[in-house]
């Protein structure tokens, strides 16, 4: 905690644009509810838990260097968690930390043996991706009557519904309204964000980021390689497991399908779109890509055209047009442009010193700002 709260006080916010990001997320948080619109903040909320899932496969791909096909079995067991707590236990409270709680373990416990055992990338995909099919497969096989947790059926491909939503802590009773639930979604989502920026800026983050690099060298150092990326995997398995929570109150119902390999495709999609190794990037994907799946509709769209052919075409687009992402893509050309915006000024500097005394003033006071040294015309000192 303390070495967070270091963190926190010489985050460089200017630089990372974190307090930014954050700042629009609560512009929204309290504008949006304004508009009295239900239909509009119900869509929010299922955009707010596909970019908290977004967010956790950022955080494990982007920065821990862990490529996860799992991030959607998470995202399942954390529903389904939920789901089968809220039915036995009545109320909201316990089930909301179970469905961060149960992926977590999962996690550790999978994570355990393929970060221990010493698998290579390749070997971790497929097993999260072997693993996150057999869920699949196994949770639509269990429509009989024999399958149940307690008081919850698990239903098998019907999925679960009427799934109860959020109360308020320890009062069943009083379930939250839709504004309260636009709130609290909202809430997690600035907390989730801001708690990964400043994970990523403590010690922890700067030794992830380090296995990511060079995880030779880090081990070198002395830090156990295998504990980092085991802590790693354990929390963006919780954030996404938080995603399904949300989602379930979004919809009141889950099935086999958050289980599915097109939303495990899909995770994958946002934060390339995005750009790997950055956060704000896998938000803009996520919300572009569900937004064209939107528009396109969930399967065919009136036109013929199917959304996964042209979300196959966008990622084609962007993997051979700009690689890196749009985030990262916009960071180079700001940072081009700051280089020429200096060479140029640099010139014009150069120029005025060859030009007559007479003359040589404005040239320079153009030059130096352009490098940001003097201030605009009309805003001098002191003027006697």
């Amino acid at each position: 905690m303390t070495d967070l709260m270091t963190s926190f006080r010489r985050f460089d916010s200017s630089r990372h644009g974190t307090w930014v990001v954050a700042g629009v997320m609560v512009v929204l948080l309290f504008i949006l509810p304004v508009l009295d619109d239900p239909l509009l903040l119900l869509q929010v909320r299922y955009y707010i838990s596909m970019i908290i899932l977004a967010l956790s496969m950022a955080f494990i791909w982007g920065f821990g260097g862990i490529m996860c096909f799992g991030q959607s079995m998470f995202f399942g067991l954390g529903g389904y968690a939920y789901a089968i707590a809220v039915g036995n236990f009545g109320e909201s409270t316990a089930p909301f930390f179970l469905a961060m709680i149960v992926p977590a373990l999962f996690a550790a416990f999978l994570g355990y043996f393929m970060f221990f055992g010493r698998l290579n990338d390749v070997y971790v995909a497929v097993i999260t991706l072997a693993v996150t099919l057999a869920l699949y497969y196994f949770i639509n096989s269990t429509s009989g009557d024999e399958y149940t947790i307690g008081k919850a059926r698990l239903m098998g491909f019907n999925g679960i519904s009427s799934i109860r939503k959020f109360n308020w802590p320890g009062d069943s009773t009083a379930l939250l309204s839709a504004n309260h639930l636009f709130y609290f979604a909202m809430g997690l989502l600035i907390a989730t964000y801001v708690g990964l920026k400043l994970l990523l800026g403590s010690t922890f983050g700067r030794v992830v980021v380090a296995v990511k690099e060079n995880e030779l060298r880090a081990e070198l150092l002395g830090y156990d390689v295998r504990l980092y990326k085991l802590a790693v995997f354990v929390i963006g398995a919780a954030i996404a497991g938080l995603a399904g929570c949300l989602s379930i109150n979004y919809k009141n119902f889950i099935s086999p399908n958050a289980f599915h390999l097109s939303l495990a495709a899909q995770i994958i999609m946002w934060v390339l779109v995005g750009g790997v190794g950055t956060l704000l990037g896998p938000i803009i994907g996520c919300v572009v890509l569900l937004y064209v799946s939107f528009i396109l509709g969930t399967g065919a769209s009136g036109g013929g055209l199917n959304t996964y052919l042209i979300f196959g075409l966008i990622v084609m687009i962007f993997v051979l047009v700009i690689p890196q992402g749009i985030v990262p893509t916009l960071r180079d050309w700001r940072e081009q442009g700051g280089r020429y915006r200096r060479m140029t000024a640099g010139a014009v500097l150069s120029m005025a010193e060859q030009l007559p005394a007479s003359s040589r003033a404005p040239v320079r006071a153009f030059g130096e700002r352009m490098l940001g040294l003097a201030p605009p015309s009309g805003h001098s000192g002191n003027k006697g």
